[in-house]
């Protein structure tokens, strides 16, 4: 089979795909931190699949796990022990400083599974969550998802939530009380277009959570996995979270996700449960991205710096390799400007650029995406 065009993908998506999405460009290969479109041209890619392919397109390694195990077995459902599901557990809770794990197929299922454990063994009901955070599309996850956009259509979800303001401790203060089961928050908002609040903002949701009795569940799907240059992007302060929720970056692009609790909080028999989560073909990605990641994660914040360095004029926000800027109503139109040098970025909220790149991409690779930032802004 020849690759398609981007002509042909875009007819077939008019005609038969809901039109969900807004996009004009096809992506057909990718190697490393290059990918290329429909028509054969070559670009840097900063976004990544959304923070997703941390150890770059097609890395070797993974590759390879993922066809060895296509060869022993694809799928044999949760009823048996499930090739390498234990390892990657073991992992995950190593990583995290937490109890136990439990697999997912992404972010949002982890995110239900997260509010689905709090309210469960807490026996409470509410949440509370932020402004411009995001958690996901399914109906839990949207619950506490707060783009009136993208949520309101689709109330009521069925959960009782309040929306305080991000790194509104006082506001969050008064929100939380004896009935609510959880408060879930980004360490730094990704969709929102990277906002890192300061650390006191975590030490007093911890402080807030323990005097309520409610559980600190710190969403790390983007945040996680190295991407902020350390596992997870609360290690950056000295929070100890309830749960924990993974996804994104966690087995190179293989639909995967995660969620792990600190002690005496987990699933009881039945309470929980996936047809998919935590398949052979999943965990062997998965547990070879976390090896791969394992070994480059020290590069990541000297990365990052690269970045802020080479764009000092634009105040950008950079934690490790995630980095946003603030351009205003122009970002669409830069976004546009880059693809057409080469160089793939992204438009999250408000008009912030976000940067996500594979956590392997090169100095050199830097160094080009920094000057055509610096040509189109300006």
């Amino acid at each position: 089979m020849g690759m398609e065009t981007t002509q042909q993908m875009k007819a077939l998506d008019e005609r038969y795909f809901m039109p969900a999405f807004s996009r004009d460009m096809a992506i057909v290969k990718g190697e490393g931190s290059k990918v290329w479109d429909g028509e054969g041209k070559e670009y840097i890619d900063c976004v990544a699949g959304i923070a997703v392919c941390s150890t770059g397109h097609c890395h070797p390694e993974v590759v390879k796990a993922i066809c060895d195990q296509a060869h022993q077995l694809i799928h044999c459902s949760n009823l048996y022990y499930v090739p390498h599901q234990g390892e990657v557990a073991k992992k995950v809770v190593e990583i995290t400083g937490m109890h136990k794990a439990f697999f997912s197929n992404s972010g949002a299922e982890a995110t239900d599974g997260a509010l689905k454990l709090a309210r469960v063994r807490t026996g409470k009901k509410k949440f509370v969550a932020f402004t411009h955070g995001f958690h996901g599309r399914t109906i839990g996850s949207l619950a506490v998802t707060h783009k009136p956009a993208i949520r309101e259509p689709f109330e009521p979800l069925g959960m009782e939530k309040t929306f305080v303001e991000y790194g509104d401790l006082e506001g969050l203060k008064k929100a939380v009380d004896s009935d609510t089961a959880g408060v879930i928050v980004e360490p730094i908002q990704g969709e929102a277009g990277v906002i890192i609040p300061p650390d006191t903002f975590f030490e007093g949701i911890r402080e807030v959570c323990d005097k309520s009795g409610a559980l600190m569940i710190v969403d790390e799907v983007q945040t996680g996995l190295g991407r902020t240059g350390k596992w997870l992007g609360i290690q950056h302060t000295k929070v100890k979270p309830d749960i924990v929720t993974l996804a994104k970056g966690i087995a190179s692009g293989f639909p995967m996700g995660a969620l792990a609790a600190r002690e005496d909080l987990e699933f009881k028999k039945s309470e929980h449960g996936s047809t998919f989560a935590g398949g052979p073909l999943a965990c062997a990605a998965s547990l070879a991205t976390l090896g791969v990641i394992e070994k480059i994660l020290p590069e990541v914040a000297v990365k990052g710096e690269r970045f802020r360095n080479g764009l000092a004029k634009y105040n950008p926000r950079v934690r490790g390799l995630m980095i946003g800027i603030t351009i205003g109503d122009k970002c669409p139109e830069i976004q546009k400007k880059c693809a057409e040098q080469g160089v793939l970025v992204n438009c999250a909220a408000d008009g912030n650029l976000r940067l996500v790149p594979p956590l392997t991409i090169s100095n050199a690779e830097i160094d080009t995406v920094v000057k055509v930032l610096n040509g189109t802004l300006g």
